[in-house]
């Protein structure tokens, strides 16, 4: 038997399809203007008066900053979490995948630094307000899943067991990641650099210690 759907059931759903669709939309269009700002001095009528569409139409489709900057960051982190995906499927050697994870590393790390900026900062609002700490908490899963994707494969590559798991790696690398963001906005071109080695340290780690292959 076939299924009617009503009418009015339908359109509700349609209406709420534009709806996201539009949030996801101008979340992106005013992410750059929200990573230059920052949180903590951010309102949805400064957002506004920074990008092209009106305090109204933002107001409108969010009820306030915490709802846009959660809906922002999550646009960026949809396309992030799969940033070295290809690495990992193009890899045919543990130092080809090695190297060329270090290259997007650092290449996002200065090409990218505002959102990463605002992605911090977003991270550390959390422990003081709740209101996007779930959200929060669902990113970093998914940063952790990216990161051991791409360590998993560097051990398969080498024939070996991975000697760190999964939150070990991602610790070690996002912690390395935060702290050359943090050079690179002091003008310490240095510490970014000082990051490939310490990259090179964890891959080390991962594997035991065992030596390059050739």
């Amino acid at each position: 038997m076939t299924q009617v759907v009503d009418p009015k059931v339908r359109v509700e759903e349609r209406s709420r399809d534009k709806f996201h669709a539009k949030r996801a939309v101008l979340a992106a269009a005013t992410l750059n203007t929200l990573a230059e700002l920052g949180y903590a001095r951010t309102s949805l009528r400064e957002i506004a008066q920074n990008s092209e569409y009106s305090h109204g139409v933002l107001h409108y489709y969010f009820s306030d900053k915490l709802d846009l900057i959660a809906e922002a960051v999550r646009q960026f982190e949809s396309l992030c979490v799969t940033r070295y995906d290809e690495i990992v499927a193009d890899a045919e050697t543990a130092d080809q995948l090695h190297q060329a994870f270090g290259d997007k590393y650092i290449g996002t790390l200065v090409r990218d630094a505002p959102v990463h900026r605002l992605w911090y900062d977003l991270r550390n609002q959390s422990f003081f307000d709740d209101a996007f700490r779930s959200e929060v908490l669902d990113i970093e899963v998914r940063r952790e899943e990216m990161i051991w994707r791409v360590v998993a494969r560097y051990c398969e590559l080498r024939s070996v067991e991975p000697t760190i798991d999964s939150s070990t790696a991602y610790a070690a690398l996002d912690g390395i990641f935060q702290r050359a963001l943090l050079q690179h906005f002091a003008g310490r071109p240095a510490g970014v650099d000082a990051a490939k080695a310490q990259l090179d340290a964890v891959f080390a780690v991962a594997v035991g210690g065992a030596a390059h292959e050739q």
